[in-house]
């Protein structure tokens, strides 16, 4: 896949939009430290059951940072977005569905599962993880995202869901192997 991406290249950020380094300096038992840290936007996630057709609507694209790691720099991942705007987390969520996967869900059919923080080591973002639950008669747009995301929206059926959790050979988010894990343990 690399062939498809051209003139790849990492230079410094001068002005960034969503995340910002920094060296925290700080004392722990006495003992003087430090820490490269990024500070990021939380997010929230969604896991999508299309009922009728007893699979997850989940999305694929390209991960730039991924890419430094595999032949591919794609993902498969839940549907996502950054809390970059002052609305509440629900709504966000709400959005998120239907730009990414092009589904309107009403906001009393999406139920928090939990919270839990990512990338601790540098970042420690906090993901909220959403479950919805669609049908056809919910779908508004083939989704795809916003603003040339450039997102593929993917149907997984159950039982190969539960053989992908365990699957090396595909980049996937912590995220999505826990909401797995929650389904086939509540649903």
């Amino acid at each position: 896949m690399k062939k498809h991406i051209q003139n790849f290249a990492l230079s410094p950020l001068h002005t960034p939009r969503y995340i910002f380094t920094s060296l925290a300096t700080y004392r722990q038992h006495g003992i003087e430290k430090n820490w490269e840290i990024v500070r990021a936007h939380d997010s929230v996630a969604i896991l999508i059951y299309h009922t009728k057709r007893d699979s997850f609507i989940l999305v694929k694209q390209f991960r730039p940072a991924v890419y430094l790691h595999n032949d591919d720099g794609t993902t498969i991942e839940l549907c996502a977005g950054l809390v970059d705007k002052e609305l509440p987390l629900l709504q966000i969520a709400h959005e998120e569905i239907e730009e990414e996967c092009g589904f309107r869900v009403p906001l009393e059919k999406i139920e928090k599962i939990t919270s839990f923080y990512t990338s601790v080591g540098f970042a420690g973002s906090k993901q909220t993880l959403y479950y919805a639950q669609v049908d056809e008669s919910m779908r508004v747009s083939q989704g795809g995202g916003i603003d040339h995301e450039m997102i593929e929206v993917i149907e997984m059926p159950i039982e190969e869901a539960k053989r992908f959790i365990y699957d090396e050979s595909v980049a996937k988010t912590p995220g999505l192997l826990f909401a797995f894990m929650w389904f086939f343990d509540r649903k």
